[in-house]
């Protein structure tokens, strides 16, 4: 018996992720598929994906402070964000291809489509990879992301958040997630927080981790994910 024919994963449990629609996200109205959803063979599903572009990581990926400095350093608060990447029974999952994406201090992507009037940072890309350890670990330097306006409402303003996005060993394990922080007041107005069913909102919220933080240089935070099962991480 092949290796991929011993590969079983539990159903996927649709009520702990956001629905397709949700009408105050206004984009995801025009977006959202408007017929039934075709489901996937198991012997689809289940596959074994290629690892994509982890033969090609470069030695400051993680650094997001670092890894597209010209003239110095970015404008910030630093921190650091690590935690671990688990399958659906807490296995930690290795050699796993960890991405993220975000805005700057001032809330502004390096994006042609982000026309916002925040300014731009010469030192940052907003964007970074690697591979997570043995113990299913991963870790990034980085700055914290600003709030920024999106005109989804009146006064809309997106929280404070870093974009993750996995592969995992299989086909059915593709997670794409947003990570947040502690007490931060516009998750209360945040349609996109606010559309996650309530039960597991808190696991898209990172934990302060003093242990994580690093004397005189940068605050830690903690954010673990979980690709499949009853306490996966929500998926965007």
């Amino acid at each position: 018996m092949s290796q991929e024919s011993d590969i079983i994963l539990s159903p996927r449990d649709w009520d702990a992720h956001p629905p397709y629609k949700y009408p105050d996200y206004r984009s995801s109205v025009s977006r959202s598929p408007n017929l039934p959803l075709i489901p996937l063979k198991e012997s689809l599903k289940n596959r074994h994906v290629p690892v994509y572009g982890a033969e090609a990581l470069g030695a400051l990926d993680y650094d997001l402070t670092r890894n597209a400095a010209k003239n110095g350093s970015p404008i910030g608060e630093r921190i650091i964000v690590t935690g671990r990447v688990m399958d659906e029974n807490g296995r930690p999952l290795r050699n796993t291809l960890v991405e993220i994406w975000q805005a700057n201090a001032a809330g502004r992507y390096v994006h042609k489509v982000d026309q916002h009037d925040a300014p731009l940072d010469p030192n940052f890309l907003g964007a970074g990879r690697c591979l997570t350890d043995n113990e299913g670990r991963y870790r990034f330097l980085t700055i914290k992301p600003g709030a920024y306006p999106w005109g989804n409402h009146a006064n809309a303003w997106r929280p404070n958040h870093i974009h993750f996005s996995l592969f995992g060993e299989y086909f059915g394990s593709r997670l794409v997630t947003q990570m947040y922080f502690p007490g931060d007041p516009l998750l209360s107005y945040d349609p996109i927080y606010q559309g996650t069913p309530a039960h597991t909102r808190e696991l898209l919220v990172s934990r302060f981790a003093l242990d994580a933080t690093e004397e005189g240089f940068a605050l830690g935070y903690e954010f673990d994910i979980v690709l499949r099962g009853p306490k996966q991480t929500p998926t965007e």
